[in-house]
């Protein structure tokens, strides 16, 4: 037990690089510690690794090709909308415009919220205040989880200021809003408003948020699917608004008043009359005006951007404010996000990667149907239902073919015509949120991606039952043509892999082929499926990683899709008599990352992702293969002995 605990428990070793590890005691090491002796975080970065790294490539080439369209020497791409994402780097990046400004372009909506003098005028004027600022709750449109051919209007509450409601249970907590109180008093101020004023709203704001994050949910909670369908007539609902006049806001806002929504906070719809009252409307005055300027902030000057970076630093450790040029992209990017990745897949991603990663995705589909023909616990029937799934899977390679309508109804106006940053992305949020609500009266875009082609990552959507790998996740370490096919398995094999396992984690295992929340499992697979999943929850549960102590039961889903993602990887390499050893470097090799302390506890106290280290470690461990591949003996760090491994896909 003791060595196994070095390994999983990873505070001494895996922070603590040391060259020579060898792979029966440290894989993650083993493979990576030259690596961490030798990379440094960049200075506007908190968290350096394999995603980073290509991302920090990928933004360095799009912001040459960006300034190089700016300037006039290069063409203009045929890629839709490419011009409007253009047009918005350069209003961005025109900082003596931005500087001269000031506070100007933000004091109108200011002053509106500034105005607005008790909890009746408050009720009056939600639907305007929803376009300015964040309301003390949420709505949107996306697909019902139990009939997803149709749209349905979800409600939860709002976000809170830290990353998690856990982190106000922290020793961090009053150090971290002590600073976004007075990084808030400071903003204000600049922004014209008196500091006696500043200091009361910010005030009032952080006690507000106190009292939100005793009741919306926590990231474990959120890490629930299913139990964020809680469906209730229009009637039953809104009767539980007792000082908010949630009819009206709901049928000015679609158009209609929607006959049934889905509650996805229950606890947040059960108090929202302790939240919104007269007797709180100073506080929740407060806090729209805080989360308005520190949302803001962004989009107006140098100053202003230099005023809201202590929060920042404080919550991730970053050392230094990304460059105007940088931010300039990085706004266009957000904004046309879709339309950028289209380029970048289109210029950067050859077809015949796109070829090869596609052959080696229905590789892996292949693979993890032939798992599922020879599983040893599950039934006939759940086996069948099961690769119903697993065969109508959709897949999204690279980029879309077509770009989403959105992007058609976004026009930027230009500085000569009056246009300021702050007032078009005003614009695109508003017109975001629009097309939205219109989505009510639509059947489901099925053909909707859910990241964008020079997105370093990969997902799978529940409710479409697809699959997503961009263009920019399908490059080395995780994916090269020239790079053998073990190590390709150990990568991108391992990452599609992991992702069909989504399909079948503790959430995905709850709903059908169609994306319906469906019970398709007899009851006795469904408990043998409970036992596993518990047995994955207590293989991570407790792990202490750096400043912090690892949550089981919030990262289960994607600890599960790692276990079945790795497994499959490794079947598959196997069959084509593949080098296992590289297999496994590799695999290691795509967690490589180093993080701030302040961004170890910040992102996993809400995040559904173990830490990179333990990725690579624990889920190899679960490995029988590994063991053989590396001659691991029980006295052995990285041993776990058979009984301990977790095996579920």
């Amino acid at each position: 037990m003791k060595n196994i605990k070095k390994v999983r428990g990873g505070s001494g070793n895996i922070l603590e690089p040391k060259v020579g590890t060898r792979p029966q005691d440290n894989l993650y090491l083993a493979v990576n510690s030259q690596w961490l002796e030798e990379a440094k975080i960049p200075a506007d970065l908190s968290r350096y690794g394999s995603f980073t790294m290509i991302s920090v490539a990928l933004e360095k080439a799009l912001m040459h090709d960006f300034a190089a369209f700016a300037a006039g020497k290069k063409a203009m791409p045929s890629v839709p909308n490419m011009d409007k994402a253009v047009a918005l780097y350069q209003l961005a990046r025109d900082f003596a415009k931005r500087n001269q400004e000031g506070a100007e372009p933000i004091k109108e909506d200011l002053a509106t919220l500034e105005e607005v003098k008790d909890l009746a005028d408050f009720n009056a004027k939600a639907v305007e205040l929803g376009k300015i600022t964040t309301l003390p709750f949420r709505t949107n449109v996306a697909p019902d989880m139990k009939n997803t051919k149709v749209n349905v209007v979800y409600f939860a509450g709002p976000e809170v200021f830290l990353p998690d409601t856990t982190t106000y249970q922290t020793p961090d907590a009053a150090k971290l809003l002590e600073v976004l109180e007075k990084q808030s008093v400071k903003l204000l101020e600049l922004a014209g408003v008196t500091s006696e004023k500043a200091a009361e709203y910010a005030k009032n704001a952080i006690n507000f948020d106190k009292k939100l994050a005793a009741i919306v949910k926590s990231g474990e909670e959120w890490a629930d699917e299913p139990a964020i369908y809680n469906p209730l007539e229009i009637q039953e609902f809104a009767g539980q608004f007792a000082n908010f006049p949630i009819n009206d806001y709901l049928q000015a806002v679609y158009g209609e008043l929607p006959q049934r929504l889905i509650v996805s906070e229950p606890r947040f719809l059960e108090h929202v009359n302790d939240l919104i009252n007269e007797a709180n409307f100073t506080e929740l005055k407060g806090w729209l005006i805080v989360n308005f300027i520190n949302n803001n902030a962004e989009n107006l000057s140098q100053e202003f951007r230099d005023a809201s970076f202590p929060f920042t630093h404080a919550l991730y450790g970053i050392p230094e404010l990304a460059s105007g040029e940088k931010q300039a992209f990085q706004i266009a990017d957000r904004d046309f996000s879709e339309v950028v990745g289209a380029y970048y897949g289109q210029t950067y991603f050859g077809e015949d990667a796109k070829k090869d990663v596609t052959d080696m995705i229905y590789r892996m589909l292949k693979v993890y149907e032939e798992r599922l023909q020879n599983n040893n616990w599950l039934s006939s029937t759940t086996k069948e239902k099961a690769i119903v799934k697993l065969r109508a899977l959709k897949l999204k390679i690279g980029y879309p073919d077509k770009i989403e309508a959105i992007y058609d109804r976004l026009q930027v106006t230009p500085a000569a015509q009056g246009g300021t940053l702050y007032a078009n992305r005003r614009a695109f949020r508003n017109e975001r949120a629009k097309y939205n609500a219109e989505q009510l009266q639509q059947p489901v875009n099925t053909t909707t991606w859910e990241m964008p082609g020079d997105l370093v990552n990969a997902c799978y959507d529940g409710q479409r039952n697809d699959l997503t790998f961009p263009a920019a996740i399908l490059q080395k370490p995780y994916y090269n043509l020239h790079q053998s096919r073990a190590a390709n398995f150990g990568g991108i094999g391992s990452v599609i892999a992991h992702e069909i396992s989504h399909a079948f984690d503790n959430n995905g295992a709850q709903f059908d082929e169609h994306g319906n929340m469906v019970n398709w499992w007899t009851k006795e697979d469904y408990a043998e499926f409970k036992k596993r999943t518990q047995a994955e929850i207590d293989l991570f549960d407790g792990i202490q990683y750096g400043p912090v102590k690892l949550n089981g039961k919030q990262m289960v889903s994607e600890n599960i899709a790692d276990q079945g993602g790795l497994t499959a990887a490794v079947e598959a390499a196997k069959a084509e008599g593949d080098d296992l050893r590289e297999l496994f470097e590799n695999y290691a090799r795509i967690w490589e990352m180093k993080s701030t302390p302040e961004t170890i506890k910040a992102i996993l106290s809400f995040d559904v992702h173990g830490p990179e280290p333990e990725r690579a470690n624990v889920q190899a461990q679960c490995q029988d293969d590994f063991y053989q591949v590396f001659d691991v003996k029980p006295t052995d760090g990285m041993w776990l002995d058979p009984d301990k491994r977790v095996k579920i896909w």
